[in-house]
């Protein structure tokens, strides 16, 4: 099988090479195409592959291109992971944002509003080739904001896009560890979008065990999301959110924590992956070793100002293995060769969620086989969650509104619209910051 990851020059390449290193059953991926526009990137990516590859027999063949059509044609699974304008555009939505005083975090708030601005004319593009060129390829979407571009890209590819994150799964696994579960063996009843949805319940054995960890201020202050939200608001929702929720429940304290900061994560991640690039200019740097240590500071810093303010403390060493690699290995196996699963996915809503519409991506625990993601019915979400999932969602259909129509106007009620904004005033200040930053938004008049 073909796969084409999309950002083949990407740092986290690597992380899915290493899990396709691993699978040696039939029916496997034999031809990995990596595409970017930076030649650059990709041969620095491409000598890693290399050193991770040396030794294992059978090992997916590598090829780099920058033509995109090239790298579709004839493809099994796309792999899209395209970060348009770059981790320097990335810290320019956090700059911008910061200096209105709300939130510039890459998928959520002002600076998810503004990536997928800029993001969703381009995976249009992308869905329309595919469509062309590979009209069989299922898509693998994790690009940011994965399920507003999962969206977009649905509205030309229907059910043959699905996207995927890989925090459902840490917090599922983590959860699963505190109860001493098998994560393998638990049922995850989770809900909503991606990078805002609730744990609801973790079933072993048909016996819900979440009561028993909310009831146990001991356990909640063991693992990440306890030390996070703090036991008593977890015990208010009667659920374990999403991470990325801590934006929202504590979104004074965190624009504070990132005012405050000596550097944004996307300024840190430009700066150290500028490193990692300028050192594999080197031929004589082993390549292998480099990615390595710069994952390991990537991942040991990862929201870091949130941890900071809630007194959270370091990352438990257990949290920093990644995790959407094996996401995505597993959904690209289930589909392939009809090993039926389930994973937590982002696909049409269809009629699981009944506050939204059947075409809205949702977050959803989905059954998995040779025809698809298919989502698993679930119970109404509480009062509070519809509240955010319906307004969140609102946000998005403008912002593919805007993308859409190319409206000023679409993308200042976009941002005006959002929880984490919520002044007009300050809406057309970001949409002015933001297109006179990136070139990308040009579009909008």
């Amino acid at each position: 099988m073909k796969l084409t990851i999309l950002g083949g020059g990407g740092f986290r390449v690597p992380l899915v090479y290493g899990a396709l290193l691993t699978d040696r059953a039939e029916g496997r991926v034999t031809r990995v195409v990596l595409h970017d526009l930076d030649a650059e990137r990709l041969s620095a990516v491409t000598r890693v592959l290399a050193e991770q590859a040396a030794g294992v027999p059978g090992a997916p063949e590598v090829s780099a291109t920058t033509d995109l059509d090239e790298a579709l044609r004839g493809a099994d699974f796309v792999f899209s992971a395209i970060r348009v304008g770059g981790l320097a555009g990335r810290a320019d939505d956090e700059r911008v944002a910061l200096a209105e005083g709300v939130l510039g975090q890459e998928t959520v708030g002002a600076g998810g509003i503004a990536y997928g601005l800029r993001t969703v004319p381009v995976a249009v593009d992308i869905a329309r080739r595919v469509a062309r060129l590979a009209p069989d390829a299922w898509v693998i979407n994790f690009t940011n904001p994965a399920g507003l571009v999962t969206e977009a890209m649905s509205r030309h590819l229907g059910d043959r896009v699905i996207g995927i994150c890989d925090s459902p799964v840490g917090l599922g696994r983590r959860i699963a560890r505190v109860l001493g579960a098998d994560p393998g063996q638990a049922w995850i009843d989770y809900v909503g979008l991606n990078h805002l949805g609730w744990v609801r319940g973790l079933r072993v054995a048909g016996r819900d065990e979440l009561p028993r960890l909310l009831a146990d201020p001991e356990l909640l202050g063991s693992f990440e999301e306890g030390k996070l939200f703090g036991a008593d608001w977890l015990r208010s929702l009667g659920a374990v959110p999403n991470e990325y929720l801590h934006y929202y429940y504590f979104n004074r304290e965190t624009v504070r924590a990132y005012q405050e900061a000596r550097q944004t994560r996307g300024a840190f991640l430009r700066d150290q992956q500028a490193r990692f690039y300028t050192r594999l200019q080197d031929p004589g740097a082993a390549a292998l070793a480099a990615w390595e240590d710069t994952r390991a500071e990537r991942e040991a810093t990862y929201m870091a100002e949130n941890r900071e303010t809630a007194g959270a403390g370091e990352r438990d060493a257990d949290d920093l293995s990644g995790g959407y690699e094996k996401v995505a290995l597993a959904l690209m196996r289930a589909i392939a060769r009809d090993e039926r699963t389930t994973l937590i996915l982002n696909v049409r809503n269809r009629s699981t969620l009944s506050v939204l519409d059947a075409e809205a991506v949702i977050e959803v625990p989905c059954l998995v086989d040779a025809n698809g993601a298919h989502p698993v019915a679930v119970d109404p979400l509480p009062a509070h969650a519809t509240g955010l999932v319906c307004a969140v969602k609102a946000v998005e259909r403008e912002v593919l509104s805007a993308a859409e129509s190319g409206s000023r106007a679409k993308a200042v009620t976009a941002f005006a619209l959002h929880p984490l904004v919520d002044s007009v005033n300050v809406a057309r200040k970001l949409v002015e910051g933001y297109t006179g930053v990136h070139p990308g938004l040009g579009y909008l008049k």
